[in-house]
């Protein structure tokens, strides 16, 4: 679904998982969209890369003058001291962009109930939601869990444990609860929301049309791929400290980044509310479906990075 005009469309992020595929679906629907980046001159995205960062309030500014719609797409997951440090960026954003006369600003933003004592990155997510509006800019959330598509950090560590174990201990958190979705429905969603002055203000739950918990996605993707069915060994008093670092050292996600993600991995999120399916119509991907389009981006990106030779994986 695409907006009656064109718009300017500033997308944060612009050059990561999910803010590259916005940016190429804003551009393929007409709109003039502004990829801000802390490197520029090393962007290949689509849009007109913009040098910004959140964390340097001065380079904000300039970059939203003039911009109908700002995407926030970024936090500080890999950070000690993410939470105060992505407080104060969404901050500094939501004014900036109210001086620069933006109407809309987008967030993506995760599930979760707060009455479940959630982690400190869905604690922090949930914050960033008010302050963006502080300046007085409208906000339209979309809440996720994880989002199934080829470097995105949540569906790596299920595929890299898949591909490099021949079996796993099994924390508690294997057993939570959650509603992945796929790239292609966030992406959609993210779209669908664009300039829509019913959404302004709103917050939307967004998922899959399944929910599962983590040890099904392992063992359905494990099938999908005709691996092994991936044994699983259940060790309860596993601490969260213990599980981030076992998950640190046989995937590739960093220690900081790992302790987060499994911290969040002990909270349910499940999308209780569907009306974004009113504002923006059409039957999400499924689960397996997500995976084999991950799976197949994958092996075209080596494919594209090694000429000739045949797809490996890591």
């Amino acid at each position: 679904m695409t907006s009656p005009a064109p718009l300017r469309v500033l997308v944060t992020g612009a050059s990561g998982f999910v803010g590259s595929h916005l940016a190429r679906a804003l551009v393929a629907d007409g709109h003039h969209v502004r990829a801000m980046t802390r490197r520029p001159e090393k962007y290949t995205g689509a849009g007109d890369p913009v040098r910004a960062d959140v964390s340097e309030p001065a380079t904000l500014e300039p970059v939203l003058d003039g911009v109908d719609v700002a995407y926030y797409l970024v936090h500080s997951l890999g950070s000690a001291d993410f939470e105060r440090e992505d407080a104060e960026a969404a901050t500094d954003f939501g004014h900036a962009a109210a001086r620069a006369g933006v109407r809309q600003i987008v967030y993506l933003g995760g599930l979760g109930d707060p009455g479940e004592n959630l982690s400190a990155h869905l604690r922090s997510r949930r914050d960033v939601e008010s302050l963006l509006g502080l300046g007085g800019v409208p906000v339209t959330v979309l809440r996720a869990a994880v989002v199934v598509g080829h470097g995105g950090i949540s569906w790596e560590i299920t595929r890299q444990l898949v591909d490099h174990l021949p079996m796993m201990i099994a924390p508690r958190w294997v057993e939570t609860r959650t509603q992945p979705i796929a790239l292609s429905d966030v992406v959609r969603y993210l779209v669908g929301v664009l300039g829509r002055p019913e959404a302004f203000g709103r917050v939307y739950d967004v998922g899959g049309p399944e929910i599962m918990r983590y040890s099904d996605m392992m063992r359905r993707a494990a099938r999908i791929q005709k691996k092994r069915s991936l044994p699983m060994i259940p060790v309860p008093l596993l601490t969260p400290r213990l599980s981030s670092g076992w998950l640190a050292l046989v995937t590739d996600v960093d220690l900081e980044t790992a302790r987060n993600l499994i911290d969040s991995m002990t909270n349910e999120v499940i999308a209780h509310d569907t009306s974004i399916r009113e504002l923006v119509p059409g039957e999400p991907v499924g689960y397996d479906d997500a995976v084999r389009a991950a799976l197949d981006a994958r092996a075209r990106e080596q494919e594209d990075a090694r000429p000739g030779a045949p797809a490996t994986r890591s």
